[in-house]
């Protein structure tokens, strides 16, 4: 088996548990840093797949594992936004039980 398919499908496990806990969340309390919690973890979920799109070479025309490509992009992207809004909303909610 490729590692790049198995590093993407063990990844694949916590991302998912993270954005079901912020679904729950955001149900229970829709506010703006739960919200924030559930964009960051639905970004988070996007970056396994594009790996293992990557490495079962689907969707040849995103020219997965190129600088500079579409692939590469979405992926990048996707890390970056889900590794700020969801610590930011973890923090924003953290802070606001501690006040209240």
């Amino acid at each position: 088996m490729n590692t790049t398919l198995l590093k993407a499908l063990v990844a694949l496990f916590p991302a998912a548990v993270l954005c079901a806990g912020s679904v729950i969340l955001f149900h229970r309390r829709k506010s703006l840093i739960s919200l924030l919690q559930l964009l960051g973890a639905r970004f988070l979920v996007v970056v396994p797949p594009t790996h293992v799109f990557e490495a079962l070479r689907l969707f040849p025309w995103m020219q997965w594992g190129l600088e500079h490509s579409p692939g590469h992009y979405l992926d990048l992207l996707s890390a970056v936004l889900g590794l700020i809004l969801f610590p930011v909303g973890y923090l924003l909610q953290a802070l606001s039980k501690q006040t209240a």
